[in-house]
């Protein structure tokens, strides 16, 4: 089992990578590691912090979808959907959330779940909240 560490500032995050649930997004994201995700604040969701992702995820298949994330979950929402949100986003949820935008619900697959952490999740929504974009620093554990 891969686990992931998320650092940003005083937190530390570890995290599974969710292989057997969302292979081909846990590639997707593996392939960007190391990567310094620039986290913000979500508008519609709840307690949640979030990177967009342009056009990065293009193109993924829909694997193991959720719309209501718990927390320390981290969902990968490919974007391409015309209707509701081009851009992509890279969603980690802190506290009771759903995945949104103005046009409504979005979903995402699932990638990661905090397993370390878990306490501090909601501090760093606020942190980004009050204080505004935040580096995430993502790594791959050493097994």
């Amino acid at each position: 089992m891969k686990m992931v560490k998320m650092t940003s500032g005083k937190f530390t995050f570890i995290a599974r990578l969710e292989e057997e649930k969302s292979p081909e997004t846990c590639k997707w994201l593996l392939e960007r590691l190391p990567w310094d995700a620039k986290m913000i604040q979500v508008i519609w969701s709840g307690k949640a912090c979030f990177m967009p992702l342009e056009d990065w995820a293009y193109g993924l298949p829909d694997e193991h979808i959720m719309r209501i994330p718990s927390k320390g979950e981290v969902i990968v929402y490919p974007g391409g959907v015309p209707h509701l949100q081009w851009d992509g986003e890279f969603f980690m949820s802190c506290g009771p959330c759903s995945i949104a935008c103005q046009m409504g619900h979005l979903y995402g697959n699932l990638v990661l779940t905090v397993t370390e952490g878990l306490d501090d999740l909601e501090e760093f929504s606020r942190v980004v909240q009050i204080q505004g974009e935040q580096t995430l620093h993502i790594e791959l554990m050493e097994e």
